[in-house]
């Protein structure tokens, strides 16, 4: 049995809405030219003849040929199929490209009354006549939101942008391009999963002329470029050294290399489920977003931020509709770490009450309806400073699979962090990382790695010598750690969590274990 792509799947059950003889559906997509080869498909399956109207080109078929049916004027075109169905022995499917804009406003009146009129007409079953309204946008009039049939068309899946893939490649020889085995292949088409089918053809063809091959990584380079202009998404760039970056957190890393084992094939053929997220909550500057990015690096996952303000709009129905796309990208990109920052700044207005009109609240049950009833891949990390103003439903179990606290770094964890500071700005000097930690009691993560460009400035300066451990020393001696200009909010947060949340650092008593040395790193 041939496997079917998720647009072919939507088409099947669209097909099944035309024989259940549903009059109006409304299909929310902005790919109206890859949509209305599965729409012209699905009406034919149901036995329906399939046309298409514009207010440019009036009804026309598939090819652009131009039939005489009804007017380009939306509202005589409307009384025509409704003609058709008190008189015709025909069943026909209109789509119609053009039609939001004129049902909205005075002016609009009549062609929504057209509308409805068509609606509430029970034609003879010899004579179905059905409208198919394509739209970039899912807010339906009032008037006939209880007839119209919604729904949101998916972006192409693995198996549609391989088909993309492949007609991208077909019209060159091999002599004009090197053709894409099987690897090169289906890392372009994970790089490409994401884009609208357009989207991924012209990236395709863009890696075509300018390498005269297909490239996974310009691929993936014009996917960022695509995605960061839908101003919801930002796609951040893998850590380089991975979960060797983030000093500390121990009990956190251990836990999430564990769970790397769950996408593996094997993983699978047990039934193990595929991970769900995790919510870390703790003291800023402590390695909650370190983590994210560190994460997605171990896992080969790429790292997308989603910022929930951005999906804010002052237009009704504009927040619901970019929601919706988010998903929609998430499902369709599959595997990747989601990273939600500050979670509690995002949906401030959820529980509190704000002036957004409801924005917050409708963003909130929507995002916590996504969390429990996905079926993607994607890992999803939501982090918070202080979660006093969250809604309960959003920790409970179920949507995240485990909740974090991460609080100030042990004595051990001061040291990781230094030398993992030190890692990233490629140093290789001896220091004493027992003093380093004994110096910097109650500094966070970012306190800690930002003693060494401070370090480093001063070697520099002083006639660009080896970095030493009292350079560090000095330059812990400038800072006013967090903890103590808010000791009271972090006794608070700490109170808060207690219980709550697993600790994502080892024990004192713990890492005392580990006898502190000169590292030589």
């Amino acid at each position: 049995m041939t496997k079917l792509t998720s647009s072919q799947r939507i088409a099947d059950e669209l097909s099944a809405d035309l024989r259940a003889r549903k009059k109006l559906l409304w299909i929310v997509t902005k790919e109206e030219a890859r949509v209305e080869g599965y729409l012209f498909e699905a009406a034919a399956s149901a036995g329906y003849a399939a046309y298409f109207w514009d207010v440019a080109q009036g009804v026309t078929e598939l090819n652009g040929k131009g039939v005489n049916i009804g007017d380009r004027d939306p509202g005589l075109m409307l009384e025509a199929i409704l003609n058709r169905a008190r008189n015709g022995k025909e069943r026909n499917v209109f789509i119609m490209r053009d039609l939001p804009a004129w049902l909205s406003g005075p002016a609009g009146v009549t062609t929504l009354r057209s509308l409805c009129n068509f609606c509430r007409f029970n034609s003879p079953r010899e004579s179905g006549q059905a409208v198919i309204v394509i739209s970039p946008s899912a807010n339906v009039p009032d008037e006939i939101s209880g007839v119209a049939t919604v729904i949101d068309w998916p972006l192409p899946d693995r198996d549609e942008i391989g088909e993309i893939l492949d007609l991208a490649v077909e019209p060159y020889t091999d002599e004009q391009i090197e053709k894409p085995k099987n690897g090169t292949r289906d890392a372009a088409i994970e790089a490409a999963i994401g884009l609208a089918g357009e989207e991924a053809k012209g990236t395709f063809q863009r890696s075509l002329v300018q390498f005269r091959k297909i490239d996974p990584a310009s691929v993936a380079q014009e996917k960022k470029r695509v995605i960061a202009r839908e101003k919801i998404l930002e796609w951040y760039d893998p850590l380089p050294l991975g979960l060797d970056a983030v000093g500390g957190l121990e009990n956190l890393k251990s836990y999430l290399v564990s769970r790397s084992s769950a996408y593996s094939p094997k993983a699978r053929n047990y039934g193990l489920p595929v991970p769900r997220g995790a919510f870390l909550a703790g003291i800023s500057g402590c390695g909650k977003s370190l983590i994210c990015k560190a994460i997605a690096t171990a896992w080969s996952f790429p790292l997308i931020r989603v910022d929930l303000n951005a999906l804010k709009s002052k237009f009704v129905g504009e927040s619901e509709q970019q929601i919706r796309r988010l998903f929609r990208i998430l499902e369709a990109i599959g595997r990747c770490v989601v990273w939600l920052d500050e979670i509690e700044k995002s949906l401030q207005g959820a529980t509190s009450g704000s002036a957004d009109g409801g924005v917050s609240a409708d963003a909130l049950g929507a995002f916590l309806t996504w969390m429990q009833e996905r079926k993607s891949e994607a890992y999803v990390i939501a982090t918070a400073n202080d979660i006093s103003n969250l809604p309960p439903e959003l920790l409970r179990k179920g949507r995240f699979d485990e909740i974090w606290w991460v609080d100030l770094p042990n004595s051990y964890e001061r040291a990781q962090i230094i030398q993992a500071a030190m890692r990233q700005h490629n140093r290789s000097e001896k220091i004493d990382a027992e003093k380093i930690a004994t110096a910097t009691n109650n500094f966070t993560g970012s306190e800690i790695a930002a003693l060494v460009p401070d370090a480093l400035f001063a070697a520099f300066n002083d006639k660009a010598r080896a970095m030493t451990t009292q350079d560090l020393l000095v330059a812990a001696k400038t800072v006013v750690p967090l903890a103590d200009t808010a000791k009271e909010k972090i006794e608070k947060m700490r109170k808060d969590m207690a219980g709550r949340a697993r600790p994502a650092t080892k024990t004192e008593d713990r890492a005392a274990e580990k006898k502190l040395r000169v590292l030589d790193i």
